[in-house]
């Protein structure tokens, strides 16, 4: 039986092909990405000019070359918590819980990455939530901050800290005052001072209605004293006469009258006798 000749030409592709699969099946983990559902990726070209500005790239499957790198970034809102010791306008510390719901700007998230990086949180958002945060308590009163301002604060705290923000691409959704906790001695002094503005307020309206009410029976009376002038006025003896016939006549017709006497009393009215069951 002949031997078969070596023809290297045959040999090369299949080798050629084993060691593409071998490479691929090595470096698979590093040239494909998946970016998980609410995440967005910023592209890092080691040889074609750093980040990609131009591209957020989003969720799902995605090839890169092996010498690039992705940057995963959460995209959805989240929420950062801190408690601060603040001075209030005069002078007095309070302790204020305050929390800020965020999420990094999708559009402009490798501008994010380029200025700042994956640790924007520590980096920006605190800082800016904790400067807003003691700027605008301490234009306030203990007892504004307590009681009546609160909503007004947390109001202010939010613009100010969404216009740091704005310029290093975080978007943010809301700021909210969880807590203010004052000194002890301060509280109840606040406590005991509203109370009794409420009881003023209480009495103040008892007082108001009492003297609503007041003239309304003042202003009644009066009219009642108005009608009877009125009427006193028109009763003439003529009319007097005509109501007690009217009145006779009525009664003389009643089932119930067995005797009707007309006469004169000593004012001029008929005189009614009868028997009536």
């Amino acid at each position: 039986m002949a031997q078969q000749e070596f023809n290297p030409k045959k040999v090369i592709p299949i080798v050629t092909g084993i060691v593409i699969i071998i490479v691929l099946l090595l470096s698979w983990s590093s040239i494909t990405i998946t970016i998980e559902a609410g995440h967005g990726g910023v592209l890092f070209k080691r040889f074609g000019g750093g980040i990609d500005l131009e591209h957020t790239y989003g969720e799902g499957f995605h090839f890169i070359a092996p010498w690039n790198k992705m940057y995963i970034y959460e995209v959805r809102q989240q929420e950062t918590a801190e408690e601060m010791n603040v001075l209030s306008s005069n002078g007095l510390e309070i302790q204020v819980d305050v929390s800020a719901w965020y999420q990094p700007s999708y559009d402009h998230l490798s501008k994010l990455h380029a200025e700042i990086g994956t640790s924007y949180l520590q980096r920006v958002v605190v800082p800016s939530l904790r400067s807003s945060a003691r700027s605008v308590v301490g234009r306030y009163t203990p007892e504004q901050i307590y009681s009546t301002k609160r909503d007004v604060i947390q109001e202010e705290i939010y613009t100010e800290t969404k216009k740091l923000l704005d310029e290093k691409n975080v978007q943010l959704n809301e700021v909210l005052i969880r807590s203010v906790k004052l000194p002890a001695t301060i509280k109840v002094a606040i406590e005991t001072k509203l109370k009794q503005e409420q009881l003023t307020l209480e009495y103040e309206f008892k007082l108001e209605t009492a003297t609503k009410e007041a003239e309304r029976q003042k202003i009644e009376a009066e009219g009642k004293a108005r009608a009877n002038n009125i009427i006193n006025a028109s009763l003439t003896d003529k009319i007097l006469r005509e109501k007690g016939i009217e009145a006779t006549l009525k009664l003389s017709e009643s089932p119930n009258t067995k005797v009707v006497v007309i006469g004169n009393s000593k004012d001029g009215l008929p005189l009614i006798l009868g028997d009536v069951k």
